[in-house]
């Protein structure tokens, strides 16, 4: 039956925003009230505690900006075109797949959806050195997201398998001699077909002397684990370009993902007015007020502030004793207190770019560089750590903030409800087809994405993140000092191309493996 779904915005005033900071600084201005629940445990902290704003100074600054005010002209401008374009090499003059396989190639990917992204590509070029029939990669359970996803429910399989087929060859499952061979098989005992220790980054010798033979005396060879398993140095052009293939043209999600996605752009692109809610009957959200309405642009945040990620940074996020304890105890329990940034002050890491942004810290990032409270944002996240009460400063600042949640209808969301992988790809999705992207902290989903967008030539902010620990260290900069600092340091990190290094990632920096020069 086919649903109705209103959506309805309502215009934001400044009131609105000053109402929100001192709903912020109620906890500051009343201490003796939350002074009586000095005792609550970790896990009731956020029920009942709001986290202080860490640069109150700068906030209240940010908050009194005026939309009226005028963005910077060249804010919203695409990238000028680089003299490179994308360069993966054609099928025409490529020799034809040998007849005959070495055997059938396994491997079994841990991590979260950009980590096993980039196993699947490593996948592809390990089976092509090897001239292995590869078997669609396994996506293992990540232990802290608990997502069962398969690949099949993220990537169009037919669609990988077609847009390779000139390059190796793929099976979906492996024929029934081969049957035995799967995970539980491999956990229960050594197995002579699994190979166990490849190294991180692994070179393409490695693989002809150590699993060419397992795959030639058994008909198989199963890798786990495999993620960060092939080099990304010393290997023929040809694998470079076809790892790049497959990450920005055969990997492609699922039909109901795109759907969903393209949905969400929409709307952020045609966002509805008051006099003129939003009335959709299926995913695409088109109306006839669309076509006069002049799409707007936007902005997507990637905010990778979970308590895994909060934790292991080992940084101070101002949340006082209570969370200071929860993040040690966990840490604790997760790594055995092994975590290398355990051994520096917060200031030390601060100072080295090593602390995640906040969401108050990516909104203060985002109003130096000239967004105001007119600006729509899309917040690509899964879990804050802290929830609501921490992302208020940043909605505050940006009062025009949307999400999967607020801009489709939990019907719409039914596919993905508690699948982080398929969450994340929604996110992903969106992300490629913003104006501007940003991430609060590196990682797997900034990385891919830095490199995704490189390869089309789309503009992206890369946070100074050494500079800004700086900065928010500064408690008594002022908004002028803070936003011209800013803006210096970020003139040559909004998505100007950077060639790979040795070591870097191929991911990344898709420069100049995978692209050519004009």
């Amino acid at each position: 039956m086919e649903k109705m779904m209103r959506f309805q915005y309502k215009p934001v005033r400044r009131q609105e925003a000053i109402v929100g900071l001192f709903v912020l600084l109620f906890p500051v201005l009343l201490p003796c009230f939350f002074a009586s629940f000095s005792h609550a445990s970790p896990s009731t902290f956020w029920e009942w505690s709001v986290p202080k704003p860490r640069h109150l100074r700068l906030l209240t600054s940010a908050l009194q900006r005026e939309s009226s005010d005028g963005e910077p002209t060249d804010l919203w401008a695409p990238l000028a075109d680089q003299g490179w374009r994308p360069c993966l090499g054609g099928s025409v003059n490529a020799p034809p797949l040998p007849q005959k396989s070495e055997g059938y190639l396994q491997v079994f990917l841990d991590g979260g959806l950009n980590q096993q992204r980039m196993g699947i590509c490593d996948a592809v070029a390990v089976a092509k050195i090897l001239n292995a029939t590869l078997v669609i990669p396994y996506l293992e359970v990540n232990p802290v997201w608990q997502d069962s996803s398969s690949f099949m429910d993220i990537f169009d399989v037919d669609h990988f398998i077609n847009v390779l087929k000139d390059d190796i060859s793929i099976v979906k499952e492996l024929p029934d001699d081969f049957s035995w061979s799967t995970r539980e098989y491999y956990a229960t005992a050594i197995r002579p077909t699994r190979i166990k220790r490849a190294p991180v980054h692994a070179s393409a010798n490695w693989y002809l002397e150590n699993v060419l033979p397992v795959l030639q005396s058994n008909g198989i060879a199963a890798i786990s684990p495999f993620s960060h398993r092939l080099s990304f140095n010393n290997l023929p052009s040809e694998i470079q370009k076809l790892r790049c293939k497959v990450n920005f043209k055969a990997l492609v999600f699922v039909p109901h993902i795109r759907a969903l996605g393209d949905a969400l752009v929409h709307r952020l692109r045609y966002p509805p007015t008051e006099s003129q809610p939003l009335i959709t009957d299926d995913l695409t959200g088109t109306t006839d007020r669309n076509v006069k309405q002049m799409p707007q642009k936007f902005v997507v945040v990637h905010l990778r502030f979970d308590k895994d990620m909060a934790a292991h940074s080992a940084c101070d996020f101002g949340g006082g004793k209570a969370e200071k304890l929860a993040l040690a105890k966990y840490r604790q329990r997760i790594w055995g207190g092994r975590v290398l940034n355990s051994q520096f002050t917060d200031e030390e890491l601060r100072s080295q770019g090593r602390c995640p942004l906040t969401p108050e810290e990516i909104g203060l990032l985002l109003a130096a560089l000239g967004f105001d409270n007119s600006t729509r944002l899309y917040l690509a996240s899964h879990k804050v750590y802290g929830g609501e009460a921490r992302i208020s400063t940043l909605r505050d600042q940006f009062p025009k903030m949307e999400s999967k949640k607020s801009l489709a209808s939990s019907e719409e969301r039914v596919l993905i409800k508690g699948k982080a992988s398929l969450l994340a790809a929604v996110d992903y999705y969106v992300g490629m087809h913003s104006d501007i992207f940003v991430s609060a902290s590196p990682g797997n989903m900034h990385n891919a994405l830095v490199g995704h967008r490189t390869f089309e030539n789309l503009k992206t902010i890369r946070p100074n993140m050494p500079l800004l620990g700086q900065l928010f260290l500064n408690k008594n900069i002022t908004w002028l000092e803070f936003r011209q600092a800013v803006v210096e340091g970020h003139q040559n990190r909004q998505g100007q191309l950077r060639l790979r290094k040795p070591k870097q990632s191929i991911y990344t920096y898709p420069a100049p493996d995978c692209m050519c020069q004009a």
